[in-house]
């Protein structure tokens, strides 16, 4: 058991980097595929799309918190606001925005496991 639990623990990312660079991966094949399917699949290639230079920036050790807090004040603040006029496409890349920013703000703060 003890065997398992150890590489359970080296395969989860424990670092930033190595967190950003496992949602990069996950994030570019996702859009890659989902652009090449095409149809109603192309939303989600927008909703990913929005999210590969953040990473980038990320794992490339760009990363400057208080910019990504305000970045994701901003689009939250967008979001909630019910003054913005979108279509899906907007949605997709407005929401992935949100995501890719808070979960990097929050695995940079260490709140994410």
């Amino acid at each position: 058991m003890i065997k398992l639990k150890n590489i359970l623990k080296e395969e989860a990312p424990n670092d930033f980097v190595q967190f950003a660079t496992k949602r990069l991966e996950g994030a570019t094949k996702i859009a890659k595929d989902a652009k090449a399917k095409g149809g109603v699949a192309i939303l989600t290639y927008h909703h990913f799309v929005v999210k590969l230079p953040v990473y980038k920036n990320a794992v490339e050790g760009k990363f400057d918190i208080n910019e990504a807090k305000e970045k994701l004040q901003k689009y939250t603040d967008e979001f909630c606001s019910g003054q913005v006029q979108m279509d899906q496409i907007g949605f997709q890349r407005l929401v992935g925005l949100i995501e890719v920013y808070g979960e990097l703000v929050i695995k940079y703060e260490g709140r994410l496991n």
